[in-house]
């Protein structure tokens, strides 16, 4: 197939059949795996107890520890830190499956920092698609591509995924510059880890519409084109995926997406030699418990693998066990929360195509004051038969890790001082409400 890079395609075959040239020892991601953030660099070794806990049910989730170059800014962090926190766990805890450092949505402004310790690249090209290629561009795309986007036929859908006549150029011209960008940074870790020595995930998923079916189809042709071979692809879906809550739209609706999305991929694997492995990646995938029932079913029925980033959620854990460890943790957890509320603008600002907060649904400062502990929790938990829950608070509260950040040395002491009570709520919360629940469950 001219045009691809180093690939040997199965020619005719959407069935997901092909050779990864990515795959090789040490560098296995499974069909499943799951991000975990670790924002204070404390919890690794309660995060490895609910992977262990998933094995001994008979399911390898491969973990993969995941902190962003805005989060090391915030915190005072370095990649280096997290790959001697993830190292540690896993000694610690006997795992000896595989395990992953992810430079989460690095961009060619932040990727450098990230070369030496990690071996996983969230490739963030979602700013591309704001910058569209030139029409003239994208026909030439199609043209010599006109026989590899053919439609789609695949059991995952109830009818074939093409690329139509009218939307091919608009694909296009969406996808090119945001694929071009992908072959830069791609090409950039290749330069200094060596080929197949790392991981390569590319997001497009904070970005301001859905990605459709057939305009992934189309960015994978183009990936191809610039020797991308990544093995998680993290489309923005239908729907809302907030941080720390659950899903916001019509499941039905987004597992229907999901599965087109999945077809594109088997075919690209096909196609354009994409590595056997690859599979889709949700971000913000944490508490999303509406979904994770039709969507185990589906990895379990289609035998489809997932990528799932959770991140945030730990953290929460965290702030809640601290409340919930006496005195001093509830007098902390108050602090953090009214520094958030005082702030929730710049807090938010970062984040706000991921957050969807009603400032007049917050308590204030004052009055979260009052409250004892279970109170405190109450309104922190995802808990959807709880009414004393507030997803508004527990957003605020998933952007208070700045807050934390800030106080600093007081803050750790206390959490370090709480770990039997957080590392407890984190294993079980990551095992019982994500693991477990997407993964196990029938």
């Amino acid at each position: 197939m001219a045009g691809f890079r180093e690939i040997q395609p199965h020619a005719g075959r959407d069935d997901g059949v092909a050779v990864s040239i990515c795959s090789k020892a040490g560098m296995n991601l499974g069909p499943f795996s799951c991000g975990v953030g670790d924002r204070f660099g404390l919890q690794g070794r309660a995060q490895i107890e609910a992977f262990l806990m998933a094995k001994r049910r008979g399911v390898a989730v491969t973990p993969v520890w995941n902190k962003s170059h805005r989060e090391h800014s915030i915190i005072g962090t370095t990649p280096a830190d997290v790959r001697r926190e993830a190292e540690r766990a896993v000694k610690e805890a006997g795992w000896e499956g595989p395990f992953f450092v992810d430079a989460d949505h690095v961009s060619a402004s932040t990727l450098e920092p990230f070369l030496a310790d990690s071996d996983f690249f969230t490739l963030d090209v979602a700013a591309a698609l704001a910058v569209p290629a030139s029409a003239e561009d994208a026909r030439s795309f199609l043209r010599r591509n006109r026989m590899h986007l053919e439609p789609i036929e695949s059991d995952l859908t109830d009818r074939p995924i093409s690329v139509p006549p009218d939307g091919g150029i608009a694909a296009a011209m969406r996808v090119l510059p945001a694929a071009r960008e992908a072959g830069a940074l791609y090409r950039r870790v290749e330069s200094v880890k060596g080929a197949n020595r790392f991981v390569v995930e590319v997001s497009m998923d904070e970005t301001d519409r859905p990605v459709a079916p057939f305009e992934l189809f189309v960015f994978l042709c183009a990936l191809g084109e610039e020797g991308v071979r990544p093995r998680t692809i993290a489309p923005r879906f239908s729907g809302k995926f907030l941080k720390g809550v659950d899903y916001v739209g019509d499941p039905q609706a987004f597992l229907h997406e999901f599965l087109g999305h999945a077809a594109a991929i088997r075919a690209a694997v096909s196609r354009f030699g994409m590595p056997h492995d690859l599979k889709l990646s949700i971000h913000s995938g944490s508490d999303k418990f509406s979904l994770y029932p039709l969507l185990g079913r589906a990895l379990r029925r289609f035998g489809l693998g997932l990528h799932l980033k959770t991140s945030g959620t730990t953290w929460l854990e965290e702030l809640a066990g601290l409340a919930e460890a006496g005195p001093a943790g509830l007098r902390m957890a108050r602090r953090i929360y009214r520094e958030a509320f005082e702030k929730r603008e710049k807090y938010i600002r970062p984040y706000a195509t991921v957050v969807e907060i009603n400032a007049a649904e917050l308590p204030t400062p004052d009055e979260v004051d009052r409250w004892p502990a279970d109170r405190f929790v109450a309104a922190l938990e995802n808990n959807p038969s709880c009414p004393l829950r507030n997803p508004h608070l527990r957003q605020l509260l998933h952007l208070g890790y700045q807050a934390a950040a800030g106080i600093g040395d007081e803050f750790l002491s206390l959490l370090r001082e709480s770990m039997g009570i957080t590392g407890t709520r984190v294993t079980r919360n990551l095992y019982e409400r994500h693991l477990k629940f997407l993964f196990l469950s029938d």
